[in-house]
């Protein structure tokens, strides 16, 4: 099961990202456990709970400060699996419309939930801007 269930992970941050830059927030939220940590350097402070990401998300996407990206690529991923339970690491460039590309390192713990790998915490920290 390992083997599968990492390229299964792998296949999963992808389509995340591919989500993103689509603007198709149900199916990038389809890839988040209900139960969700998300902490980024970018936030304002950890948010605990799926609720608080969402009421973060809201009220930056009402106030028109959604980022637009040409892409997001997840690159030089590390993931492990134990189980019900995978770490996946990795550097996610993003490519914001008409700006430098941003390097962040990135660790999402994922459980395996309902037949699919969901992201029950995601840590991410900046690492540069125009690298």
């Amino acid at each position: 099961m390992t083997l599968d269930a990492a390229a299964d992970i792998a296949a999963a941050i992808d389509d995340m990202y591919a989500a993103f830059v689509a603007g198709d927030r149900a199916r990038f939220d389809g890839h988040l456990h209900p139960d969700v940590t998300t902490w980024e350097t970018h936030l304002p402070g950890p948010l605990r709970t799926r609720a608080e990401l969402d009421a973060y998300r809201d009220a930056r996407d009402g106030a028109g400060r959604r980022p637009v990206m040409d892409t997001l690529t997840a690159r030089d991923k590390r993931i492990d699996v134990w189980g019900e339970v995978g770490v996946a690491r990795y550097v996610l460039v993003a490519e914001p419309h008409g700006a430098p590309a941003q390097h962040t390192r990135v660790t999402d713990v994922l459980r395996h939930t309902r037949g699919r790998w969901l992201i029950a915490h995601h840590h991410a920290e900046l690492l540069s801007e125009g690298a």
